[in-house]
């Protein structure tokens, strides 16, 4: 493929979101960089979101690596060149969804403008499945080639997993979303006192940019919509048949309630670390206060784990299961919430006991959820327009076929959707 020869031609990005939004937001403007032959800025990070982070790109990402490993496709640069800075510019927020002839025609900006402003929450159309094959592969080389973390967060990150194979070998890596954002903008109170769930609709009653201000917590459960609680947790995890023994390190920020909520969990596996139990406080000190670059120690931990189990489907656990996926399909077993609802309620109700049936319901529920190589899904049936790219699975949740190598004989329909 032949790299963007646009030096006269500029694109700057503002990325917006958590980390692993700014990462496919920032390997996909690489990719629209190509298709519109135009030079990429290095992206500007959002330091007034939610997460409060002032870290830039260059404290989060390798920035020379980054640079260095795209200039066959797209030429980056750190910064506009100084005589463009006061220059007329494009400001375009380009529409989500949009596919190769969205950004093909979006080259007309040239006739007029030097430099285009983008906003990156860019989301390509037709576009998880049906994009050449060469930018497919360039945003995979983007994500998991290029965009590596910085310096300083790889070696700790390498350190903590070596402290983790230390203690035991083999890990999981659990990404325990019962964080007081996640449970209040899903409205998901099951399990809570009263207090709590107060103080969980008034979050979200407050938070602008959430736009859903009432929800109703038992029909978000029942549809599969709400993280596991650390009490499901602990039965799913003794269910699929993992000793009280497992090494299971939580990747996650701070768990609303604390030990509280966590102590059923921890009665069932009490080998849970954390990264203040393998990290020094002085190793830790540079991360306070910078959540997007402790979400990366998280990542890294989670890559080199033996097995990950995401309790929701947020941005963090789709990047790492691709990411898993890319590297061998690495194990990573996806709870089915929505089924396992139905089956903690009967153990509730006293239906249903914690026995050898239903730790035959749980495992053969899960025989397929397990991160075996299986084709992307496609949209739902039924669903027109450009609503129906909404519904088809994210390509950096699962890069297959485009930037896996592999028999078709390996290749399972996912039977558990």
């Amino acid at each position: 493929m032949p790299a963007s020869q646009g030096s006269d031609r500029y694109i700057t990005v503002k990325s917006n979101g958590g980390l692993n939004q700014m990462r496919t937001g920032i390997s996909d403007m690489v990719a629209v960089a190509h298709i519109m032959n135009a030079t990429l800025v290095i992206p500007q990070l959002d330091r007034r979101s939610f997460w409060q982070d002032s870290s830039k790109f260059s404290d989060i990402f390798d920035e020379l690596h980054f640079i260095k490993a795209l200039q066959g496709d797209v030429r980056i640069v750190r910064e506009l060149p100084k005589e463009l800075e006061s220059i007329p510019r494009a400001r375009k927020h380009f529409t989500s969804w949009s596919g190769m002839g969205y950004y093909q025609e979006m080259t007309q900006l040239w006739k007029d403008y030097q430099v285009c402003n983008s906003c990156c929450k860019i989301r390509f159309t037709s576009c998880n499945n049906d994009l050449p094959l060469d930018i497919q592969r360039l945003r995979c080389r983007a994500l998991y080639h290029a965009l590596h973390f910085s310096p300083p967060i790889e070696i700790l990150g390498k350190k903590l997993v070596e402290r983790l194979r230390s203690r035991g070998g083999r890990y999981i890596a659990l990404h325990l979303r019962y964080e007081k954002d996640m449970l209040s903008f899903t409205g998901c109170t099951y399990g809570l006192t009263d207090a709590e769930s107060e103080e969980l609709r008034i979050m979200r009653e407050n938070t602008n940019h959430w736009k859903v201000k009432v929800i109703n917590s038992t029909e978000q459960r029942m549809s599969g919509l709400c993280p596991l609680t650390p009490k499901e947790v602990g039965i799913f995890l003794q269910a699929l048949g993992f000793p009280p023994s497992t090494l299971i390190y939580i990747a996650a920020g701070e768990i609303y309630g604390g030990n509280t909520h966590l102590s059923e969990l921890m009665s069932r596996f009490p080998n849970l670390v954390f990264k203040e139990n393998l990290a020094t406080k002085e190793e830790l000190k540079a991360f306070t206060n910078h959540a997007s670059q402790s979400a990366a120690l998280d990542y890294i931990i989670s890559i080199e784990s033996d097995v990950f189990i995401p309790t929701h489907s947020g941005n963090m656990a789709r990047a790492v299961e691709g990411h898993r996926r890319f590297l061998g399909h690495r194990k990573t077993i996806t709870p089915d919430r929505k089924g396992l609802v139905k089956l903690f309620d009967r153990l509730e109700s006293g239906k249903l006991r914690e026995g050898p049936p239903f730790l035959y319901l749980v495992q053969e529920m899960h025989k397929n959820w397990q991160g075996a190589p299986r084709k992307r899904r496609g949209p739902l049936p039924g669903i027109k327009g450009r609503a129906r790219f909404r519904t088809e699975e994210s390509f950096y949740e699962n890069p297959y076929p485009e930037c896996i190598c592999g028999p078709k004989a390996h290749i399972e329909q996912d039977k558990s959707i």
